[in-house]
């Protein structure tokens, strides 16, 4: 019997499942090239929400150089733009994870082939390859680690992500392009007759114990699973309570919290009820050193402006639409006689990232763009940011700063 040499993984005769072929590898790689560019475009644009080109705190990428040429001043409308592409992203994501995986499997045995490299194009393919399994794999543990709220990154999440994803399609244009007419066979041959040039079957394969399309529709329910039990993070509502993977999944808080999900509460930020109590007063600056002090009282003396708006969040959840009251952003500049204009906004925040950041002019001039005193008809609770927050359209959640502290018209030096 030849049993020893079967150990050795560069020989076909190794890798026995009836499973693998051409046609197997072809249909799991159509629809990795649907669904991962959906995902690059997608993270671009969340990318883009942040405005980066406002500088720091908001750029998470300062060194990008000349992979920032696609970015453009991100809008305010439609107000649940960023809310559906991020929800694309890190849902489609998540969906995708038994594709990827099926996929990976299906031609583990070209990455023990030998020799190496054929020819000049074979070595191009399988360098194109190994950065394409990598920057997947490394695209999709950051991601899922990121969602499940376990920062536990060398560095900037933004900045290792956004260059992930640039090595990723770097990959994946040279690796379609060696592949794509081996692709068109694949899905060309018979899903259960092995063709007779199809290097990805086995030469002697074990018993099949399901067909290939039974492997293909088992890889589809396991992706309509994950989406079943995350997606109701994004969606909100009854749905909710099936994001059993999800962070943010489960019931909503009760009317303590304002009756929906609260991202990090106070105490984890360093907020005291000190800080947010009678003595708190928001500094007001305008760009030739006028200032003003107002404290919540008189912010509630001012007239009010209602919004129907989410918070939608980079790690694919959201808040749902939620009746916010406060002062426009364009009212507190004309209180200073001045027109709308680039803001900073400033926390009470002592711990934690995105204690500060930088909103655009269109922002500002949003009539939507609120400074939140209230919510569903009630203060603020203190973990949703009392006594004051940002409420802007289609801006990311972690820029609707919270216990706000200090404005200052223009952007900061």
């Amino acid at each position: 019997m030849d049993v020893k040499p079967r150990l050795n993984p560069t020989r076909p005769d190794f890798w026995r499942s009836p499973v693998r072929s051409r046609w197997f590898t072809s249909v799991l790689g159509l629809a990795l090239l649907v669904g991962l560019p959906l995902l690059f475009v997608t993270g671009l644009l969340s990318y883009a929400a942040y405005n980066p080109g406002l500088g720091v705190p908001n750029d998470r990428t300062p060194d990008k150089g000349i992979l920032g040429f696609w970015l453009f001043p991100w809008p305010t409308r439609p107000y649940w733009l960023y809310w559906l592409t991020q929800s694309i992203h890190v849902i489609g994501g998540l969906t995708l994870i038994p594709v990827v995986l099926a996929k990976l499997w299906s031609v583990i045995s070209r990455l023990f082939a030998l020799p190496p490299a054929r020819s000049v194009l074979h070595a191009l393919e399988r360098g194109s390859l190994l950065l394409l399994v990598g920057s997947t794999l490394f695209e999709f543990v950051t991601g899922v680690l990121d969602t499940q709220l376990w920062y536990v990154f060398p560095g900037s999440f933004y900045r290792l992500h956004f260059y992930g994803a640039w090595v990723f399609l770097a990959a994946l244009v040279v690796h379609v392009a060696t592949r794509f007419t081996t692709m068109r066979r694949g899905l060309r041959d018979k899903p259960d007759t092995t063709h007779p040039d199809d290097d990805l079957a086995s030469p002697d394969p074990t018993p099949a114990t399901i067909t290939r399309r039974g492997a293909v529709a088992l890889v589809g329910a396991g992706s309509l699973t994950l989406f079943a039990v995350t997606v109701g993070q994004a969606t909100g509502g009854p749905l909710r309570r099936t994001a059993l993977l999800a962070p943010r999944g489960g019931g909503d808080p009760g009317p303590a919290q304002n009756g929906f999900q609260v991202n990090k509460p106070a105490t984890l930020r360093g907020i005291t009820p000190t800080e947010t109590g009678e003595h708190w007063r928001l500094r007001l600056t305008g760009p030739y050193g006028r200032e003003l002090s107002l404290s919540r009282t008189d912010l509630l003396a001012l007239p009010q402006t209602r919004a129907h708006l989410p918070i939608a969040c980079v790690e694919g959840w959201s808040t749902g639409n939620q009746e916010w009251s406060g002062v426009q952003l364009a009212a507190l500049a004309r209180l200073l006689d001045e027109d709308p204009t680039e803001m900073y906004v400033e926390s009470l925040q002592r711990t934690g990232a995105f204690r500060a950041a930088h909103l655009r002019t269109n922002q500002v001039a949003d009539p939507r763009s609120l400074l939140a005193l209230t919510v569903n008809g009630t203060a603020l609770s203190r973990d949703h940011g009392y006594p004051a927050r940002i409420i802007v359209p289609n801006n990311p959640g972690v820029h609707q700063t919270k216990w706000v502290r200090h404005l200052t018209l223009g952007r900061r030096p």
